[in-house]
């Protein structure tokens, strides 16, 4: 009797599935069911009348306008042509959102299992809520009338937030095909472990814990389907993003970045602002000089540099300030650049521009279009150079508190588009012509000035030279006349008429967030010194034409910037005068570059520089390895 039981019994077939059985059916229909025709050809035929429609009505109102034919006066066929452009425009504002308005509809929850490798299509997956129902130990009758919604040969498993119950052995299987109980107690699987790869890269093993994800993610963008530049807008995550380019580009060129930091740093406030692509940041102390006694105030000057001795250099030219009473630095003029270049066909065209522009009648109008870009924005003046049948001009505007390239830029580019009314002809080149001109040398910077044109100085008691600045007042003003206005004469300089001024402002504009790459120009100084009191105290002060600086936008906004700049008191636009904090920093620059040219001369002078710099400027320590 057994054994016709035995052999009555059939034995279970295992399938693969050739695709993914879902585990509830789709019984809704799509919005595009109920048209009469698929929906390609539907498209296809609105597309074509809804263009046809407008062509025809575009060439229907230009012959009225010719023959002077009213336009509300309209036959029939024109009546049809407009409830066929109305019916066709509805249907396709329809149609670019059926395919969107479908996919929010039959988007699958995200509860819904998704599946593993084909390997593992025998088995069956019990859901953990199921497995909670009974108590541990126990056994839960899993024959097929009792389990309504199971699919057989489905492999899926809910990923992340919950652990799937596995029926995988032979046994269980004999059981469920033959309606007998199984046991259905909790059988979880072990979290899943991060993956650790490693990699030895310099002789030193960098171990780098990612995510399954992660390293899926990392293989896409070494492989190069995936492009580095977007992981931040398909991640949503810009701290992950850097982590997993940084990975990407260590695999990529096989060398290791473990030197350079990632964490501490917030990722998301450079987004769209400073910097694209990041792999970390670089760090750059920050020393202070002072404090700096300007214009009856003090001020403890940050300055971000690598360079040793400079903060102390600068720090003594400060304390040699103070000793005399202070300095006094005074702003002569405040006004960004842009100068787009402009062509003609003829120099004579040129020429005719050139006139209108420099006509004052026309001016008022030119700045009325100017000013419309930016509540601080206001057009100064524009100052016109032609070449041939080519023209440059030179417009100069306030800014307000932020340094203000974009700002002109906007306002010139309206300014060009309302000269296209009355000259046609007017091919512009370039926004930028580099007649501004910026982050290069030039002389129009340095006879014109850009941005803030700012003059600096004091008077250096003669006790104070000797007892701080380690000389005397003969022999600093002979070395500058030799040094930088001979000196720097024999050498062709164009603004460079200093001993070091690049040195104290970059210091500067990196602690406050300033573009660096502007201390090309902004460092334009000249440095004049001169015996005064019958010889006894020392007259010294720098002129500086080109200062670019700002305390809003850019790196401004960046906390360490933002908060050198709150140091100085002069975070963020000012709430009294527009502009005032800009103005402000530009003069605190000068000064700073006052006491920076005041103590190095003085080291000159004294012959200490070689001295100082083997003392404070070199170093037996390898600390190469502990920036890891």
């Amino acid at each position: 009797m057994e054994a016709s039981r035995r052999s009555a019994v059939k034995p279970v077939i295992v399938l693969k599935p050739s695709k993914r059985v879902p585990l509830v059916e789709d019984t809704t229909g799509k919005a595009s069911d109920a048209l009469p025709l698929p929906l390609y050809l539907t498209n296809a035929v609105f597309f074509t009348l809804f263009f046809s429609v407008v062509y025809f009505l575009l060439s229907r109102w230009r012959e009225k306008i010719r023959a002077s034919i009213p336009l509300h006066a309209v036959t029939f066929p024109e009546i049809v042509a407009v409830f066929a452009l109305v019916a066709s425009l509805i249907y396709l504002l329809g149609f670019f959102g059926i395919d969107f308005v479908q996919s929010l509809i039959m988007r699958p929850s995200g509860d819904v299992w998704s599946g593993e490798d084909d390997e593992e299509g025998n088995e069956v997956l019990l859901r953990e809520e199921d497995a909670r129902t009974v108590p541990s130990g126990q056994a839960l009758d899993c024959s097929v009338p009792s389990l309504p919604h199971m699919v057989r040969n489905v492999t899926a498993q809910r990923l992340f937030d919950e652990k799937p119950v596995r029926v995988t052995t032979e046994e269980d299987a004999r059981k469920v095909s033959c309606g007998q109980a199984i046991d259905c107690s909790l059988r979880s699987l072990p979290p899943r472990p991060p993956i650790v790869t490693s990699q030895k890269l310099f002789h030193e093993k960098t171990v780098i814990v990612t995510t399954e994800e992660d390293e899926e993610i990392i293989k896409s963008v070494v492989a190069g389907t995936l492009p580095s530049y977007s992981l931040e807008t398909k991640l949503g995550d810009c701290k992950r993003a850097a982590a997993i380019r940084r990975e990407a580009l260590q695999r990529l060129t096989g060398r290791s970045l473990s030197g350079l930091p990632l964490d501490g740093f917030d990722y998301e406030s450079i987004l769209g602002q400073c910097c694209e692509m990041p792999v970390g940041y670089v760090q750059i102390p920050v020393g202070i000089a002072g404090p700096l006694l300007l214009n009856g105030r003090e001020y403890s000057v940050p300055m971000a540099t690598t360079e040793g001795c400079l903060v102390a250099s600068t720090n003594r030219g400060c304390k040699a300030i103070h000793l005399s009473g202070g300095a006094a630095s005074i702003l002569l003029k405040d006004g960004m650049t842009r100068a787009p270049v402009v062509r003609f066909s003829t120099a004579k065209r040129a020429a005719e521009l050139k006139f209108y522009l420099e006509d004052l009648e026309n001016f008022d109008t030119l700045a009325v279009v100017f000013n419309r870009s930016s509540r601080f924005g206001r057009l100064q003046s524009i100052k016109c150079a032609i070449a041939g049948k080519n023209l440059y001009l030179r417009f100069t505007c306030s800014t307000g508190d932020a340094m203000g390239m974009n700002m002109v830029s906007k306002g010139v580019q309206n300014v060009l588009d309302f000269l296209q009314t009355d000259f046609p002809d007017m091919d512009v080149i370039g926004i930028s012509g580099n007649f501004c001109s910026d982050k290069k040398p030039a002389a129009v910077n340095w006879i014109e000035g850009r941005g803030k044109s700012v003059v600096c100085e004091a008077i250096i008691e003669g006790d104070v030279v000797r007892k701080v600045l380690k000389t005397c007042v003969e022999s600093l003003v002979e070395l500058n006349m030799l040094k930088n206005l001979t000196g720097s004469a024999m050498a062709g300089a164009l603004g460079g008429f200093n001993a070091h001024a690049s040195n104290i402002v970059t210091a500067i504009y990196i602690a406050t967030g300033q573009d660096p790459a502007q201390n090309v120009e902004s460092s334009h100084c000249i440095t004049m010194m001169e015996a005064v009191n019958d010889g006894k105290d020392l007259h010294i002060s720098v002129t500086m034409p080109s200062v670019e600086v700002g305390t809003v936008g850019g790196g401004t906004q960046l906390a360490s910037q933002s908060a050198c700049l709150n140091l100085l008191g002069v975070k963020g636009a000012s709430k009294e005068v527009a502009g005032a904090n800009s103005r402000m920093l530009a003069t605190i620059v000068a000064g700073a570059v006052l006491a920076g040219e005041l103590s190095l001369m003085s080291a000159l002078a004294a012959g200490q520089l070689v001295k100082s710099h083997m003392k404070y400027n070199r170093s037996s320590k390898d600390v190469s390895n502990l920036s890891s």
